[in-house]
C-alpha cells in the first residue's frame, strides 16, 4: 500500500515547479494527502470493509476538497495539481503517470451497476475543469483541454478540446489555430459546436485562411508572369542588338 509513496512524492517535484522540499509536499499538498488516504481506503474497501472505506474517503474529501471513491483504481505516480473539486467515481481506472488539475470530474452517465466511469491509460493529462463521463477510454498520452466535456473514446496521443470534446487532428483545425494565434487569441478557448458566436468566428477564420491562400496563389502567378516578361524583354533586346550589329 505504501511501497509507491516515494514515487508519489517524486512525481510532485517532476510536475510542479513550485514544490521546494519533501516536507512541503508531505504537509502542504492536498493532492498528495488525498492520494495517500485513497490508497488506505482502497485497501480497506478491497478487504470487504465497505463502510469504513467510504468513511475514510469521506474524511479525505472533507480534509482536501478531493473526492475519490474507495473503489477507484489508481496507478503509480499519480498527481493531482491544486486538487479542489476533483471527483473520481467508483469504477474509474487510472493508469500510471496520469495528471489531473483542479475541478476535473471522472463521472458516470448511468445509474446501472457495473463499469460506468472512465479509464485513463498511462500518461494522460486532463486540464482544469474538464469532465470525462461514462465508461470510455482515454488513450495513452492523450491530452484533454481545460473545461472540455468528453463523452467518447479518445485515441492514444490525441488532444481533445471543446464542448462536446473533439479531437484536433484535421489539417484545417491546425491551420485555423495557427491563424487564430496570429490574430492574438485561441479559438479553442471559446469553441463549442452549438455556439453560433464561436461558429461565426470559425467561419471568419476559415474565410481568412482561404483568402491568404488565394493571395499567395495570385502572387505566385504574378511572379511567374514577371519572370516570363523579363525573359521576353531580354530576348527582344538581344534580337535588336544582333540586328544593329549586322
Amino acid at each position: 500500500m505504501f511501497r509507491h509513496l516515494k514515487e508519489d512524492i517524486a512525481s510532485v517535484f517532476e510536475r510542479d515547479p513550485a514544490a521546494r522540499s519533501t516536507w512541503e509536499v508531505v504537509t502542504c499538498y492536498p493532492g498528495f494527502h488525498a492520494l495517500v488516504l485513497h490508497r488506505i481506503s482502497h485497501w480497506v474497501w478491497g478487504r470487504g470493509w465497505k463502510w469504513l472505506g467510504r468513511f475514510m474517503s469521506h474524511m479525505g474529501r472533507w480534509l482536501t476538497g478531493i473526492e475519490i471513491h474507495p473503489g477507484a483504481t489508481i496507478g503509480r505516480r499519480f498527481f493531482i495539481d491544486h486538487g479542489m473539486g476533483v471527483v473520481i467515481g467508483e469504477t474509474a481506472h487510472i493508469g500510471n503517470d496520469v495528471t489531473l488539475y483542479h475541478g476535473v470530474t471522472l463521472g458516470g452517465t448511468s445509474w446501472s451497476k457495473g463499469k460506468r466511469h472512465p479509464t485513463l491509460e498511462d500518461g494522460v493529462v486532463i486540464g482544469a475543469g474538464a469532465k470525462v463521463l461514462g465508461p470510455i477510454v482515454v488513450g495513452k498520452d492523450a491530452r484533454i483541454g481545460s473545461n472540455a466535456v468528453v463523452v467518447k473514446d479518445i485515441p492514444a496521443g490525441a488532444t481533445a478540446v471543446g464542448i462536446p470534446a473533439r479531437i484536433i487532428l484535421e489539417e484545417q483545425d491546425k491551420v485555423r489555430e495557427e491563424k487564430a494565434q496570429k490574430l492574438g487569441f485561441s479559438a479553442y478557448a471559446v469553441t463549442r459546436d452549438d455556439d453560433p458566436v464561436s461558429g461565426a468566428i470559425q467561419g471568419l477564420l476559415d474565410h481568412s485562411v482561404d483568402i491568404d491562400r488565394r493571395l499567395e496563389s495570385i502572387l505566385a502567378e504574378l511572379d511567374n508572369l514577371r519572370a516570363d516578361r523579363d525573359s521576353a524583354l531580354s530576348a527582344e533586346r538581344w534580337s535588336e542588338r544582333k540586328i544593329v550589329v549586322k
